[in-house]
């Protein structure tokens, strides 16, 4: 058993918790942000010794997970001036007790599971159910359209934590799946691209020239 390891995955499924607990779309971009980065740090932890495919995963993950994605985020909810997620479809109370139970059902569940000896003991892959579960829970029930795409990226870190077992087995299918967080930010451009159509009619940036003050 490792203990930082396990740490570090405490603290994923803490980051869960807060996520559906929060109603500010800030913070909860910023929790998003945080858990990328712990993700970043566990190729480290789960695989020893370090090999090229390992030191890759984690850092392209810290540049995707951690850093690049929060920023565009963040600049999104700028753009399209949000601050709170006003009336979810379920309460955040609800989202609580909801997420607690399929943190829950994870751990019942991921122990029937025949895994390998080093990853037995471990809480790699109830952390990955319950961050899936998670991220389900999130882009199912929540109104704004970018706190669903923390939801969808909340989803795939729990998909990515998976992955981590098959590092040493398949390492370019793991490096490829952080691509998928390439979606996130087409997601993200699709949002800004609507509101300024809704907003100007347009998405032509030729006539913005004609505005006046």
């Amino acid at each position: 058993m490792n203990p930082s390891l396990d740490a570090v995955l405490v603290l994923v499924v803490l980051l869960n918790f807060f996520t559906l607990g929060s109603s500010r779309v800030s913070a909860v971009i910023r929790a998003t942000g945080t858990q990328g980065v712990l993700l970043a740090a566990l190729p480290f932890l789960v695989h020893e010794p370090l090999s090229t495919h390992v030191v890759l995963a984690g850092l392209g993950t810290l540049a995707v997970k951690g850093i690049a994605l929060p920023w565009l985020l963040m600049r999104a909810m700028r753009d399209v001036t949000i601050r709170r997620e006003v009336e979810p479809l379920i309460g955040f109370t609800t989202s609580l007790l909801l997420g607690g139970a399929g943190t829950g059902l994870a751990l019942l569940f991921s122990g029937g599971l025949p895994l390998a000896p080093e990853h037995a003991e471990s809480r790699l892959v109830p952390a990955a159910f319950a961050t899936v579960f998670t991220g389900f829970l999130v882009l199912t029930t929540r109104r704004k359209a970018i706190t669903q795409i923390v939801g969808y990226l909340i989803l795939e870190n729990g998909i990515f934590l998976f992955g981590l077992l098959l590092l040493d087995a398949l390492p370019v299918m793991v490096e490829l799946g952080v691509l998928l967080d390439l979606l996130v930010g087409v997601f993200v451009m699709g949002i800004v691209l609507h509101h300024i159509q809704r907003t100007f009619s347009t998405i032509d940036t030729a006539r913005f020239s004609t505005l006046k003050e």
